[in-house]
């Protein structure tokens, strides 16, 4: 397995994708007990593709801090010492997110004293990222693949591939870039941005965004449409006595209109049928036809249709784009190839920020040319 050789832009992924076997198909070939690591919604989207390949439960464990004597989907929840103590040799599946780097660690630690797999799940949507997914849709990914800008790009697009097939981390290990690495080699923002932040949460990435420009920006329209999380934004954004920020209580939509809103303050905090109305609105509507010279969309698997409402500011003004590309299986060929298509005079460029499993990978596009705006 190499995890860390720069694969050529004229190569084809085909040539280059070597996990040809998913995890589900080793997991049901296993002769060891599996063992499930997390609960939640990670744990219940695995348990049922079990079911779909026939792979059997052996049971389940926690981190010890969070085992009290309780059960989840009929199983009672183990610490991983009374597992090692009972069972000689196991396999354990990974059910949760880790994105800081001590959990990480631990994480990393265990698959070298166990065989760990961390299976992708589309957060949204349904469907395996399966090697016959990938050769299903080759020729977009090979589209893209040759569309990148820089080689670190290109391996950052197939180490992920190979690890969506195979669960194995190790293909996450050596892909992770750091936020002031990214604004530094790839955004470049200046002091005077009109940044619109769509999935604003608490207001971490503005914190970012400032850090790096020592807090000199012209303007900011930062989106968020979970109640907690925005009031949050409304805490920071007032603590830190930020001006020319303009919150908005909302969801983005490729067009204006009411849609039902599931807050749940995470990953599951989502367009749900049960939700609550709430305002959309399209990035166009929002800037009424003014400049924006930096977006970010992290719209829990509504990229798509957030892109379609900021078509005419994309085609435009040639904003600095960053697009998360991890939420649904054709996120990553299908995203890039709509912002190709809205505005030809872009430079694409992919980067993994710390996660497992594959979250928090994005898509940055910079104008071809500099002084767009």
């Amino acid at each position: 397995m190499n995890v860390t050789a720069f694969p050529p832009k004229g190569a084809g992924l085909e040539s280059l994708v070597t996990e040809t076997k998913s995890c589900w198909e080793l997991l049901r070939e296993e002769k060891r007990p599996v063992f499930i690591y997390g609960m939640g919604d990670g744990a219940v989207k695995i348990m049922s593709v079990f079911r779909q390949y026939g792979i059997p439960v052996a049971g389940i464990f926690a981190s010890d801090e969070f085992v009290r004597g309780h059960s989840f989907a009929g199983f009672k929840v183990h610490k991983l010492s009374e597992i090692e103590e009972s069972v000689e040799h196991f396999v354990i599946v990974l059910a949760f997110g880790a994105n800081y780097q001590e959990l990480i660690q631990y994480i990393r630690k265990l698959s070298h004293k166990h065989t760990l797999y961390a299976p992708d799940v589309p957060v949204i949507g349904t469907g395996l990222f399966t090697y016959r997914y990938f050769l299903e849709h080759l020729q977009e990914f090979n589209q893209v693949y040759r569309m990148l800008a820089d080689a670190e790009s290109r391996r950052v697009y197939l180490n992920v591939i190979q690890y969506k097939i195979s669960g194995n981390i190790r293909y996450l290990e050596t892909i992770s870039a750091q936020p002031e690495q990214i604004f530094r080699t790839i955004l470049k923002p200046s002091r005077n941005e009109t940044f619109v932040d769509l999935g604003a949460y608490n207001g971490d990435t503005i914190r970012e965004l400032l850090n790096y420009t020592n807090r000199k920006y012209y303007l900011i329209h930062a989106v968020e449409p979970d109640r907690r999380n925005f009031r949050k934004l409304e805490q920071y954004i007032a603590d830190n006595n930020l001006k020319h920020i303009r919150a908005h209580h909302c969801v983005v939509w490729c067009k204006d209109t009411e849609l039902p809103f599931g807050s749940k303050s995470g990953r599951q905090s989502a367009l749900t049928p049960d939700g609550d109305p709430i305002p959309a609105v399209s990035v166009d509507s929002l800037l009424k036809g003014q400049p924006v010279s930096m977006l970010k969309m992290d719209v829990e698997g509504f990229e798509r249709e957030a892109l379609w409402g900021a078509a005419r500011s994309i085609y435009h003004y040639s904003p600095k784009l960053c697009v998360s590309i991890y939420h649904r299986n054709q996120d990553m060929f299908e995203l890039p190839l709509l912002i190709r298509q809205m505005n030809p005079n872009y430079k694409f460029y992919i980067r993994h920020r710390l996660y497992i499993p594959a979250w928090d990978l994005n898509l940055y596009a910079v104008p071809e040319k500099e002084g767009a705006l």
